[in-house]
């Protein structure tokens, strides 16, 4: 059975995240929606549909709702700790908005955006590490044990049930958390807050976050903290410094699923933003950038490797990094030491 219909990334609802009213033919979809996904789930469990394991650890890093919450810096930065702690790690993605989806491919840090994706090419250029894009994701991690990897992580593969996994990591966004608390395409819910709850970590990314929007006091809740200090020139060059646009008008670019979280991290800086917000995973063309002024263009990593071939001196890429308490890693890693191989 496939997966139901996946939601088309492009600006979300205004009433996906506030109090305003859902319109009815949204509400009547939900539970549509619901059922198809719940059928799939239980037929998974029941060991009517097969699941397959790699026979190496896989862990899961996911989520319950439809857009981003901080999965790609989590995945980079589990990547980069599990090497230094000795384990050899692939990760495994579905490669979302690559030209050919139903062609398997692996994914290096060279890779055009438009053959591996854009976020498996972020990933493969900051880490170094194995990476297979398949929209089977089973698939994909039988591919990288083969390879050598004694470990994958799948990015963004929660509801992907045909992966048997060892460990799931759900991360959450402070603010939005699970905004009007409804199934899709009323709601941003890929699933209820309940299946969640069976996931055995909870990553909360508190970038951008106000007083009393962290993490609760709630066991398993680990803050995340999206930290950026430097503008990298996409055309290649010596950084800056990100301080040294605090006090100056620049063109803001995201193409993620929350792009204000980004435009917020530029503001809480003392960065005047002129804010363009595009749908996640948008192909840029030269003409996107035609804003009528000769400002600064400070965009994503994930939207930067995509415009390399038009991008000019103005243009520089925010790299970030995702710092997590040492008792997570602690934890996490004590779990797998239990499930790595002799």
């Amino acid at each position: 059975m496939s997966q139901p219909p996946a939601v088309r990334r492009e600006h979300q609802p205004h009433y996906w995240y506030s109090e305003a009213p859902v319109p009815l033919h949204m509400r009547l979809l939900a539970p549509v929606y619901g059922a198809l996904s719940g059928v799939r789930r239980r037929m998974y469990s029941a060991g009517l549909l097969r699941r397959r394991h790699p026979g190496v650890p896989v862990v899961v890093v996911g989520n319950i709702t439809a857009g981003g919450a901080g999965k790609t810096p989590l995945t980079i930065a589990l990547a980069e700790r599990l090497r230094s702690e000795g384990w050899s790690p692939g990760v495994a993605s579905r490669g979302y908005g690559r030209a050919d989806a139903s062609r398997p491919t692996w994914v290096e840090a060279d890779t055009p955006p438009e053959q591996g994706g854009d976020e498996p090419v972020l990933i493969a250029r900051r880490t170094g590490v194995p990476l297979r894009a398949d929209r089977d994701r089973a698939a994909a991690a039988a591919a990288l044990a083969e390879a050598g990897c004694d470990i994958v992580l799948c990015d963004d593969g929660l509801q992907h049930y045909r992966l048997e996994r060892d460990i799931e990591i759900e991360v959450v966004d402070a603010r939005r958390r699970y905004g009007n608390g409804r199934l899709l395409p009323a709601g941003p819910l890929r699933e209820l807050p309940a299946r969640a709850a069976r996931c055995d970590f909870r990553v909360v990314n508190v970038a951008g976050a106000k007083n009393g929007e962290g993490p609760g006091t709630g066991f398993g809740e680990w803050p995340m903290r999206l930290v950026f200090d430097r503008a990298v020139p996409v055309r290649g060059g010596r950084p800056r410094s990100l301080e040294s646009f605090v006090g100056h008008r620049v063109h803001a670019v995201a193409g993620i699923g929350n792009p204000e979280r980004f435009f917020g991290m530029l503001r809480d800086m003392g960065i005047a933003v002129v804010p363009h917000a595009f749908a996640d995973h948008h192909r840029y063309r030269e003409s996107d950038f035609e804003f009528g002024s000769a400002l600064p263009v400070l965009m994503t990593e994930k939207d930067a490797v995509k415009c390399a071939g038009f991008a000019t001196d103005a243009f520089y890429a925010v790299p970030v990094r995702a710092e997590l308490p040492e008792a997570f890693w602690v934890k996490l890693l004590d779990r797998l030491d239990a499930l790595r191989t002799p």
